[in-house]
Formats: structure tokens, C-alpha cells, sequence
């Protein structure tokens, strides 16, 4: 399928919202994320927010508590400025922008804003593990709150080409969503694949979905893996990686994290180990 640019409005995608942080590759994933818009003749907005820890109070340092929380609401007012300038650097002379901003808990105030979008454009880690700063999210509780796809974005990636793409195929609510969620991606790639993994792979359901596609004028083809080299997960990776794809649509299966992994062992490797952009839908 063709690269260019979409009319305004003809697009099944008409807005973009971007989790904008300061962390690694934030910048490049604004580029992404208006890049895409440009594509697909979507609007953008920007989302951030960074909650102000405050100190306790304890008995002879409730003057210290005061200016300690003074200077912890400074510091964040400080980082949603200077994301709201990257954001802007980025949109460079663009008008369909939005800028959405607050001191306070980040992934409230994300799950709130989401509700404005239609697809998510998200930090990855690519196979990174460090702490996450103070306006970053984890991309797996992003996942459970959202109620809309994720494009989950690794770091230093600046364009989704979307030349091909692997869809993750179970017969699941999540799967068959994640296809729905994605058309608009799909329809830019030239390949598409749609991969069922291990033991009696989904054969009819894995057709019946490059069926629907094809009618949607996507080029889709089938690979069924029933005895996978690693868990499905890494395989889904391999694939990825053998069919040259930018793009990795699947599923998310779990439930809330609650402070610790609760999704399925796929979700996770894709969120923690993709190098290539993930579109995610729960």
C-alpha cells in the first residue's frame, strides 16, 4: 500500500495523543508520533504530568517539610515546562496541536486525557531496564488504563514506515481488537503477516483475519510456528525480526499490575523486549 499522506478526515485515525516525558528517546518518539499524524491527516496531543512528592510531616520539621514540598512543586512545574517545550519543538510551525498539562500523578491524569484519542503513541524501553523518572509511565500499566491502543514506541525510533508488519494471532477478545485498532497502520504497510504460535496455531481463525484484511485492501499472508524454538513471546520477536517488520500488533492479556507484572508472559516480552514499535490493545 502506498506512504502518502492522508487527506484530513479520510483517516480512521484522526487523533493522536502523545505521552510526552524527558526520559530516552522521548524526543524521537514526538517525531514519530507527528510524522504518523502528518501520514494519516490526524491531529496530536500532548499529554504530561508530574506529581510533586511531598514530605512527611514529623514533629519539630514541619517548617523544613513546607519548603522542602515548595521546592518538590517547583521541580515539577519546571519538568512540564520543559516537556511542553519539547512537545512544541517537535509540532514545529504544525496548528492541529493540543497541549495538555498538571502537577500530579501522572497515570491518573494520562488515563483521563486518553479518552480524547484514538491511538496512543507511548515510551518502550527496548530491552532497557532502568528506574523511571519522575513523568515517565510504565508502558504495562499504561496498557491496563488506557481503553485505547498503544502504539508503544522503543527509544531512538523517529518514523514508523510501517513497510511490514506481524500481527500476534489468538482467538481473543484483545487479539481481534488489536486487529481493529490497527487498520489504519495496516493499510500503509506493503506486508503484512499474521502469525499464530504454538501447539494447533489457530489455522482458521489466523486465515479468516488475512481474509478480513485483504478485503480492507491490506496484503496479509499466514505463518503458523506450532513448535516454536522459545516461548511465544521470543518467537513472536523472531518473526518480527526474520520478516524485517517495524510493526508488532498483538493483544494484551492480564490484569491490573498493581504495583507488580500481572499480564500475560507475551504482553510483557513484547513491552520489555521489542525492538520495533508495538501496537498493544487491551
Amino acid at each position: 500500500m502506498s506512504d502518502s499522506s492522508a487527506a484530513p478526515g479520510t483517516s480512521a485515525l484522526a487523533t493522536i495523543l502523545a505521552a510526552v516525558d524527558l526520559g530516552e528517546g522521548a524526543a524521537t518518539r514526538l517525531e514519530l508520533a507527528f510524522d504518523l499524524a502528518d501520514r494519516l491527516g490526524a491531529s496530536v496531543i500532548g499529554v504530561a504530568a508530574c506529581r510533586a512528592d511531598l514530605p512527611f510531616y514529623f514533629d519539630g520539621a514541619i517548617g523544613m517539610a513546607d519548603t522542602i514540598a515548595n521546592l518538590e512543586r517547583r521541580e515539577a512545574v519546571q519538568h512540564i515546562g520543559e516537556a511542553e517545550a519539547l512537545f512544541r519543538r517537535a509540532a514545529g510551525g504544525r496548528t492541529n496541536i493540543e497541549w495538555r498539562a498538571t502537577a500530579t500523578a501522572p497515570l491518573k491524569f494520562f488515563a483521563e486525557q486518553v479518552r480524547a484519542a484514538d491511538l496512543v503513541v507511548v515510551g518502550g524501553t527496548g530491552g532497557a531496564e532502568a528506574p523511571l523518572l519522575p513523568m515517565e509511565l510504565d508502558p504495562g500499566d499504561e496498557v491496563m488504563v488506557a481503553g485505547r491502543p498503544l502504539l508503544v514506541v522503543p527509544p531512538g525510533i523517529a518514523r514508523l514506515a510501517c513497510r511490514s508488519a506481524v500481527i500476534a494471532w489468538k482467538d481473543t477478545r484483545e487479539a481481534r481488537r488489536a486487529v481493529s485498532d490497527a487498520l489504519p497502520l495496516l493499510k500503509l504497510a506493503a506486508d503484512v503477516c499474521v502469525l499464530a504460535v504454538g501447539p494447533a496455531p489457530d489455522e482458521a481463525g489466523a486465515n479468516d483475519v488475512a481474509a478480513h484484511l485483504k478485503r480492507h485492501g491490506v496484503a496479509a499472508r499466514v505463518m503458523l510456528r506450532p513448535s516454536p524454538t522459545h516461548g511465544p513471546g521470543q518467537e513472536i520477536l523472531d518473526v518480527a525480526k526474520q520478516w524485517n517488520a517495524d510493526l508488532i500488533v498483538a493483544g494484551a492479556y492480564g490484569h491490573s499490575r498493581l504495583r507488580e507484572w500481572a499480564l500475560g508472559g507475551v504482553t510483557r516480552d513484547l513491552l520489555l523486549k521489542s525492538p520495533v514499535c508495538c501496537l498493544i490493545s487491551h
